[in-house]
């Protein structure tokens, strides 16, 4: 076992004897999960083990996303290191670390270590579904200055919740709400409001879409803003009834107090950047129907002290949008006199039109079930472009079982679909030529 200074862990099995002339098979998954609970939910992510459930096939965590993105590929993984029995190749299985935050494991682990040229990525999330290609992305943050003055008044803090959020690449097409856009278009044009503090949920990751956003305040005109609230939620409900049917704007107001509150042009700024930043689909593309091309995601939203800052999840299949994209960031960032960082960039993974390990996954799936695999390139961001760019020749494919909202407190696994995942693995394994 090899693990290096970014706790990416390497753990390398013999070739069963009749197989040891086969090539080795590379099979790769990451450590990692999105930690987001609901409001109510009393875990510690640091500490605290998820509380698991079950209803009928699926599995799910009580109150906080799963983690089967990508626990299933360690358990995976972790079975066929513990399986003495099976016939398979050399195996390599590679876990890595930080990529839901961008890819730093993958970025930094030494591929020279790993003899095999073929990669079993098992970080999909759609049965049936044979991933061949997938967009590259960057992390693009945004900070802007911000001063105060003291202001008396009753306070209220607002809130918008009960969003359904999730992956900022599979479900950026699903017309989620963006919780943090949605408050800036809230309180845009309120006329007397004095904002104390502005923040996302308690947990934030620029690749999940934000499904909560609070803001405290003063008020000076209790009817205004409630009527303000009364006009907006009729729009917003209109706007994402197919999908955030469960939204729920709350005004909770309380005694007169001073509080040190954002200047008006500062809080002019704030909103300014808020209704004007570019977020969700930018284009779609023209050669896959149905395919996002590119788009960018405002995943976390903090105060701390004198600044502001906002974190983007920016992908693209094509690296001239995602250039446009972080360049759009950038001119906003300056219109204010605030900063601009661009990290973790991470190539695309392009797709190949000949493919060995493809053809044999199609093939085998084809023998079990009596019909095709299909074929397709997602707009999430996958390390296999990573993978590639640092292994010349590298044939990958992605594949997994059925996981549903994931990045979302309502993630749950198909059990059914893990075992006949599972067991198309195992004839893969046992039949690689």
């Amino acid at each position: 076992m090899i693990q290096d200074d970014h706790y990416n862990v390497i753990i390398k099995k013999e070739a069963s004897p009749s197989c040891a002339h086969k090539p080795a098979l590379i099979l790769q998954g990451h450590l990692d999960m999105v930690c987001q609970k609901d409001p109510d939910s009393p875990v510690d992510f640091a500490k605290d083990a998820l509380e698991l459930q079950t209803d009928g096939d699926f599995v799910s965590a009580k109150g906080t996303t799963l983690g089967g993105d990508d626990g299933i590929a360690v358990a995976y993984c972790l079975a066929l290191l513990d399986d003495d029995s099976m016939k398979h190749p050399p195996l390599e299985v590679v876990f890595t670390t930080e990529e839901e935050v961008g890819m730093e494991g993958a970025t930094a682990l030494d591929t020279s270590v790993l003899e095999g040229r073929y990669l079993l990525n098992i970080d999909s999330e759609e049965e049936g579904i044979l991933l061949a290609g997938c967009a590259g992305g960057t992390t693009v943050k945004v900070s802007l200055p911000l001063k105060y003055e003291q202001i008396t008044g009753r306070m209220c803090t607002v809130s918008i919740t009960g969003l359904l959020g999730g992956h900022s690449g599979t479900e950026i097409d699903k017309n989620r709400g963006n919780a943090h856009i949605l408050m800036g278009r809230l309180l845009c044009g309120v006329k007397g409001i004095h904002i104390n503090r502005i923040y996302g949920a308690s947990e934030q990751k620029d690749n999940a879409i934000p499904n909560e956003c609070y803001v405290e305040l003063i008020c000076e005109d209790r009817e205004a803003l409630e009527e303000a609230a009364k006009r907006l939620i009729k729009s917003f409900k209109e706007q994402f009834r197919d999908t955030d049917d469960g939204m729920v704007v709350r005004l909770e107001f309380s005694d007169p107090q001073k509080r040190d509150c954002l200047t008006r042009d500062t809080q002019d700024a704030v909103f300014y950047f808020l209704t004007h930043t570019p977020n969700g689909i930018h284009t779609m593309s023209q050669d896959i129907e149905g395919l996002v091309e590119s788009s960018l995601n405002l995943g976390i939203l903090k105060m701390d002290g004198d600044e502001i800052s906002f974190s983007f999840g920016v992908r693209s299949s094509v690296p001239l949008y995602k250039e446009e994209l972080s360049g759009r960031l950038e001119s906003l960032a300056r219109k204010f006199n605030g900063s601009y960082e661009r990290v973790n960039d991470y190539p695309a993974w392009e797709y190949k039109k000949d493919s060995v390990l493809r053809d044999v996954f199609l093939k085998a799936y084809r023998q079990m079930y009596g019909k095709e695999m299909k074929v397709e390139m997602i707009h999430a961001g996958l390390e296999c472009g990573i993978f590639a760019s640092k292994i010349e020749g590298l044939d990958i494919v992605s594949f997994g079982p059925d996981i549903f909202d994931i990045h979302t407190t309502g993630e749950r696994l198909s059990v059914p679909s893990v075992k006949r995942t599972w067991e198309l693995l195992l004839k893969i394994i046992e039949e690689f030529p």
